[in-house]
């Protein structure tokens, strides 16, 4: 994905080209990553610190200025799934604390050891991974271990907990190891009052003990972003705030039903204007035909992009051209898609925003999720590819 930094001055991202003339443009706003950050850390119970997840590349949006914005604005952790993604940071220049949790157990851990990047770890045969590599790496490394609370994904079983546990001792005894936390993760987070939230606190707190009973001191934590919203209790020591960071509600309400600001806009530049008549089949398969004489206006941008072809069908996708939301017609493509204009005036090189915040009434991800029975997740890490430039605006002064 191409990349472009836009300091102040150029940052607007509803009027001018700050793409170059990009034919394709998601256009993220740290000035609203650095505001989503001081909300997550105004609703943080007293002493919990936050933690920025900016695994997938910052969930489409950048991980290293993402990153950069977050800590900036009193994040004191990052949280990434991969060694890879935890070393792009620190060659960036990123000294942060930086937990990386999702691994082989045969992976090569000296270089994430060395430098000084925290580990999740969820079972024996991962623990000696990491141990074989803190001696390669001649330093100990920080562990998180991870117990499986309920939602059955990584983690280590109860049942599995205890023999984790005495290895991990054993490597910190032997010098290898140090054990800094006991963590796990939600599976109905975005549901507060669901009863497997408490039961999953209590699990955590019964790993907490039995790993204080032997001996070692570690933190807690728990509480993702919808957790980090909703249930100041399960804070503990440290928020890890993924979704809500990039402004996405991470339980599904519209934008102006909550304190978060999105900071990713999906635009793109009109390719081709035509007028053309009535009966006229659109795009593959004909699924939709011009009832009337019509202009139309071409989009260079598709599924190859990430525009979800299924958005495409039964008319439910929208973009905003020329102030007036309209409708996209006929099928998604790979590489373009099609906008009713009607008879109103549209040229080639107008922006049309597919989605953004909404405060111009233009779709949101959201929109988009609540379309296709997804979540805003998959929308935004799904906008990649090397068509897609990455406008990064700054709000700072260059």
């Amino acid at each position: 994905m191409r990349i472009l930094i836009v300091p102040a001055g150029c940052d607007d991202a509803g009027v001018g080209d700050p793409g170059g003339g990009a034919r394709a443009e998601a256009v993220v706003d740290l000035s609203a990553v650095r505001h989503n950050t001081a909300v997550l850390l105004a609703a943080a119970a007293p002493g919990a610190a936050l933690m920025t997840v900016v695994k997938a590349d910052g969930y489409g949006h950048g991980a290293v200025p993402v990153a950069r914005a977050a800590l900036d604005a009193g994040a004191s952790w990052l949280g990434v799934c991969t060694i890879e993604e935890a070393l792009a940071l620190r060659a960036a220049g990123i000294d942060a604390p930086v937990l990386s949790w999702l691994h082989l157990p045969d992976e090569d851990f000296a270089p994430a050891i060395r430098a000084e990047i925290d580990l999740g770890v969820s079972s024996r045969a991962h623990l000696a991974g990491v141990v074989a590599g803190a001696h390669r790496a001649g330093r100990p490394a920080r562990l998180h271990l991870k117990i499986d609370t309920g939602l059955t994904r990584n983690g280590a079983q109860p049942a599995a907990w205890e023999p984790l546990l005495d290895d991990a001792v054993r490597a910190a005894a032997d010098g290898a190891a140090e054990v800094y936390a006991v963590w796990s993760h939600l599976a109905n987070a975005d549901l507060p009052d669901h009863p497997s939230n408490d039961a999953q606190a209590a699990r955590l707190m019964a790993a907490w003990r039995a790993a204080r009973d032997r001996g070692l001191n570690p933190i807690r934590h728990l509480a993702n972003s919808a957790a980090a919203m909703t249930r100041p209790d399960l804070h503990y020591d440290l928020v890890r705030a993924g979704i809500a960071s990039y402004g996405l509600d991470p339980l599904g309400r519209p934008v102006a039903h909550g304190p978060l600001r999105p900071a990713m806009t999906l635009r793109a530049r009109v390719a081709l204007v035509k007028r053309v008549p009535a009966g006229e089949g659109v795009s593959y398969g004909h699924t939709w035909t011009t009832s009337r004489e019509t202009t139309l206006a071409l989009l260079p941008v598709g599924y190859a992009d990430g525009v979800p072809r299924r958005l495409g069908e039964g008319g439910r996708m929208r973009v905003l051209l020329g102030g007036v939301v309209r409708p996209v017609v006929g099928r998604v493509c790979m590489d373009q898609v099609v906008v009713d204009c009607g008879d109103d005036a549209v040229h080639e090189g107008d922006e049309a925003v597919l989605f953004g915040p909404g405060d111009r009434g233009e779709p949101t991800a959201q929109d988009w999720a609540d379309e296709l029975g997804t979540i805003h997740y998959e929308v935004v890490t799904g906008v990649h590819g090397n068509r897609v430039t990455r406008s990064v605006l700054t709000g700072v002064s260059a």
